[in-house]
């Protein structure tokens, strides 16, 4: 009589330990995204690698149960086909953590590591486990370590400044002036007038390093220009 191996058709404790790496490496980035409070946390992550895994072994199995048709058969065996459907499949999922507001944008990193996620799936799955561990202690040393250098770097800052002015006078020029004398620079801009209400609304994206002159910069615009209605910073 056949063991439980032969009926089940695979190694039980190959396949079962292949599923608890799995869950442990896609686990220890989750458990860094949750803790950060981001979209997709552990579960996310846990279920993901697991999930992942799982295909591979699928695919590896379909494998093996038809590889023994000749070259000349119909059937063709290919066992990359569901890890590239995957490699497609896990961007809709990353791109659903992803989340813009105004001019900011959110969950980039958490969309990147589910991707990670899911290579780390297909690699363990496919029995590559030591480049997978090696792959979850380099995500986690850059989740952890890199934030720390980001916040030591001096990185360009982009904002949107908003303005109200009343009349149909012209400020360009002494916008232009304030924003140089303040070290922050004009990228492009854009108007409109209301000849009704006799107003003029501004967009002016500008480029700069430091919060501090962008404020004193929006300081001089408020008290150099004329009848500004409305003011804010995007």
């Amino acid at each position: 009589m056949s063991d439980f191996s032969d009926i089940l058709m695979f190694d039980v404790g190959t396949v079962f330990g292949k599923l608890f790496i799995a869950a442990i490496l896609g686990g220890i980035i989750g458990w860094e995204r949750e803790r950060r409070g981001r979209p997709a946390g552990m579960r996310t992550h846990l279920l993901v690698c697991i999930g992942v895994t799982l295909m591979m072994l699928v695919s590896e199995h379909i494998f093996v149960n038809y590889q023994g048709y000749k070259n000349d058969s119909i059937l063709r065996i290919d066992p990359a086909r569901i890890a590239a459907q995957v490699v497609t499949g896990i961007g809709f999922l990353g791109a659903g953590t992803i989340m813009r507001s105004r001019a900011s944008i959110r969950g980039l990193t958490t969309a990147a590591s589910l991707w990670l996620v899911a290579g780390i799936g297909l690699a363990v799955g496919s029995g590559f486990i030591l480049p997978a561990a090696f792959a979850t202690v380099m995500a986690i040393a850059t989740l952890v370590i890199i934030p720390f250098v980001e916040r030591r770097m001096e990185r360009d800052k982009y904002r949107t400044i908003k303005m109200l002015i009343a009349g149909q006078e012209h400020f360009l020029d002494d916008i232009t002036r304030i924003l140089e004398k303040n070290s922050v620079k004009l990228q492009n801009y854009k108007f409109e007038k209301d000849i009704q209400k006799n107003e003029i609304m501004y967009d002016i994206n500008v480029k700069y390093k430091d919060e501090k002159m962008l404020l004193l910069a929006s300081d001089d615009m408020a008290r150099t220009v004329k009848d500004i209605k409305r003011f804010s910073l995007e």
